[in-house]
């Protein structure tokens, strides 16, 4: 790293590119000394150009190597792709976290589930508060997103005052939980805000948002028209979603089931919290055998046609308790997500074959986004008359429309890739370095490197396939019988072209010079040698290939 000219700075490692995780770091140094402050961990989900991952996250190792300086890290809200890499990656940071009271509930169930929970230190901190986190001077600012006690936050500086928007919109009556705060935007607007950096999922969008309380209305009414066992689906962590289909349930006479782990620990944390208050416990699977069909709501979740959801094993008739068929109806109270189109349609297709309705927003109001448009955010440009604009959280697209949309509202746009290192203060806002960044898998309970040697074998045994060579050698290193050849994916086991490559494989090790064949390591190379000219020769393709030498 080379010497950086400001004393305030931001540096995103994740959020600005298309698989929508967020990971925020601001730097602010003072007598010499750095102080680092995080907003947000979350996780991202893969899409078609990363099938050999699921879950993935952002490389932690720049803040790590600097946690000993890292004071905190405040998260925003809920959401996965803001929370949900915490409980993977805290052992790298050893900060204290702050958050509001429901967030701080759903952390502590990640948390508990990787071991943690007695670990990290969690600091509740109210909505709408004001506090320190070592010399960072932050505010926490309510904004309605599609969950409850989500936050905008303040940074005071010397150097001037930072917005950070997290997700938000704006909705006159979003049902549960405050509307977005704008008294506060615009008295940080007053009291004058050197750059804002904004949430730009949805700014392609033009006009205002829809509300929630429309939603409720308009799934109040397709419910009431339904007959058979109904099921609903939607993102599990939308607690104002939730009741509003809980409350179209119970307005027809239904009662109301809640399927899957995600859903049932959201209601556990939302009541916790003092939401729901107004509802009856929800019933699980195991509570339904006297409830008939058309007396019964259920709310599931899988909305992306996650492949172990509760929702993606109903529709292939594998779920242990319920299933679903003519007559009934499965309602989507969601958006798809870009890059799952396939695994939803493919959710949609399987409940169609069993004789299932399938309804959409193409159907009625039965959904609408989080996040502001384009007219939210021009409004809120009003209110907070940034000097600078730095858009994120989407992909280069929507940063590129959001820039053009600040500079209409008059501030200056400055579009970052994650790892750009934005000095702040004093002097010129621009981009000063760059800092290392890279994504990291879930695997299990590993976090793998993208980049890595396991992902990229994986990944080339995806699209080329992997054969396995085994043979069996002499004391004098000379085959013994015939080598055995598997390519699962590539060759049927009986197929002419498998017995053609083990002949000439088999051909090949016989004319390895002799001496390759005392050292097992060189002898093994030869042959690895020779199986990829039998099989490029053969299949025209690179799979990843080894070979299994045995000495007897």
């Amino acid at each position: 790293m080379t010497e950086q000219t400001g004393d305030f700075a931001f540096l995103p490692l994740g959020g600005t590119g298309e698989i929508g995780m967020n990971f925020n770091l601001y730097r602010l140094r003072e007598d010499g000394e750095e102080h680092w402050l995080a907003i947000d961990c979350g996780i991202g989900f893969s899409g078609n150009d990363t099938p050999e991952a699921d879950v993935l996250m952002s490389d932690p190792t720049f803040i790590a190597e600097r946690k000993d300086s890292l004071h905190g890290l405040v998260i925003t809200h809920a959401h996965e792709d803001h929370v949900g890499a915490v409980a993977h990656l805290w052992r790298y940071l050893r900060c204290p976290v702050y958050a509001t009271p429901f967030t701080a509930a759903v952390l502590r169930r990640k948390l508990g589930e990787a071991g943690l929970q007695n670990q990290v230190v969690i600091h509740i901190i109210m909505p709408g508060s004001r506090f320190e986190v070592g010399p960072f001077d932050l505010q926490f600012i309510p904004v309605t997103h599609s969950i409850v006690e989500g936050q905008a936050v303040a940074i005071r500086t010397p150097h001037g005052i930072v917005v950070h928007t997290g997700d938000w919109k704006l909705d006159p009556t979003p049902l549960v939980g405050p509307v977005t705060d704008e008294e506060a935007f615009r008295a940080l607007g007053d009291e004058g805000v050197l750059a804002m950096v904004g949430d730009s999922t949805n700014v392609m969008k033009e006009g205002r948002s829809q509300s929630e309380a429309d939603v409720r209305v308009g799934l109040t009414e397709m419910i009431a028209g339904l007959e058979g066992r109904v099921a609903v689906t939607c993102f599990a962590s939308n607690v104002a979603r939730v009741e509003s289909i809980a409350k179209a349930g119970l307005a027809s006479g239904r009662e109301i089931m809640v399927v899957g782990r995600s859903l049932r620990n959201l209601e556990s944390a939302a009541r916790e919290c003092g939401y729901f208050a107004d509802l009856p416990p929800f019933l699980t699977e195991y509570d339904i055998k006297d409830v008939p069909d058309e007396n019964l709501l259920m709310i599931i979740t899988g909305s992306q046609g996650e492949a172990r959801s509760a929702l993606s094993r109903i529709a292939s008739d594998t779920h242990s308790a319920i299933s679903l068929g003519e007559g009934d109806t499965v309602i989507y109270s969601s958006r798809v997500i870009p890059g799952n189109e396939q695994a939803v349609m493919t959710v949609q297709d399987n409940l169609t074959r069993r004789g299932v309705t399938v309804l959409t927003d193409r159907d009625g109001m039965v959904h609408t986004s989080g996040h502001a448009t384009g007219g939210d955010i021009r409004h809120l440009y009003s209110l907070v008359r940034p000097r600078y604009s730095i858009p994120t959280h989407g992909e280069w697209r929507h940063l590129t429309a959001h820039g053009a949309l600040a500079r209409e509202c008059g501030a200056e746009a400055v579009l970052l890739e994650d790892g750009d290192i934005l000095n702040l203060g004093p002097g010129p806002v621009e981009v000063v370095d760059t800092a290392p960044t890279g994504l990291l898998a879930l695997d299990g309970d590993r976090l793998l490197p993208m980049t890595g040697g396991v992902l990229a074998a994986r990944r080339r045994m995806l699209f080329n396939g992997v054969v396995l060579a085994s043979f069996a050698v002499d004391d004098e290193g000379y085959v013994i019988g015939d080598p055995r050849i598997s390519a699962p994916g590539l060759l049927e086991r009986d197929d002419p072209e498998s017995a053609r490559i083990r002949e000439e494989f088999a051909y090949a090790i016989d004319e390895i010079p002799d001496e390759f064949r005392q050292d097992d390591q060189a002898f093994r190379d030869a042959a690895r040698t020779a199986l990829r000219r039998a099989l490029g020769r053969k299949l025209r393709k690179r799979p990843l290939v080894d070979v299994h030498l045995l000495r007897v």
